[in-house]
């Protein structure tokens, strides 16, 4: 009994450093799952630090062309999401809130996928009650838009654009609410940028 035991916790470790040793020789597999687990920390520049503006743009799920330079003058939330990740469900209703909660105060959302079909998506954004749109970014352009200004080491990933479209923060891995929104704050009482 001693051995067989013995034999079932070999088999299990050589099981388990398989997918460690899988995931070490190519870091790329987890995030092609859908979700690469961020800590949730938080980065911020100062308003002289910050690059861009940030140039993005796209279709959505829709079919309606997205871009964020005709947000110049608010403030622009954009956020990677993948529909079974888990953590990007958790804030999905948080987004929503804000979203909606913010709308007459000059704050955009955008969510980016390049994962999902458009099936998949939309029904994501029904079940959340999603009110905003998301790029359908299946080339990857939209990602590599924000890693030429932003690196993106997680997804989901809250990137926070002030209203000149530079990059203002950055979040990785779950956003969490408070925090967001003391940002967006923060931005909105910057003065406006003069055209």
């Amino acid at each position: 009994m001693r051995g067989r035991t013995l034999l079932v916790g070999t088999v299990a470790l050589l099981l388990l450093a398989g997918c460690t040793g899988g995931a070490q020789e190519n870091p790329d597999d987890v995030a092609d799952q859908g979700y690469q687990s961020g800590d949730g920390s938080t980065t911020t520049w100062a308003e002289g630090d910050r690059t861009g503006p940030l140039e993005l743009a796209g279709t959505d799920f829709e079919g309606t062309a997205q871009d964020v330079a005709d947000w110049r003058g608010d403030v622009v939330v954009l956020n990677t999401w993948y529909a079974n990740c888990p953590p990007c469900r958790a804030e999905a209703p948080d987004l929503a809130a804000l979203s909606t909660d913010y709308a007459a105060d000059g704050v955009q959302v955008l969510g980016i996928n390049r994962t999902d079909d458009a099936g998949t998506a939309l029904a994501f954004e029904r079940q959340f009650e999603v009110p905003y749109p998301s790029l359908a970014d299946t080339d990857g352009a939209a990602i590599a838009a924000l890693q030429g200004t932003v690196p993106i080491n997680a997804v989901p990933t809250t990137v926070v654009l002030d209203r000149s479209g530079k990059v203002a923060g950055r979040i990785l891995g779950l956003a969490d609410p408070s925090t967001l929104r003391s940002m967006i704050d923060e931005l909105l009482a910057e003065p406006a940028p003069t055209t």
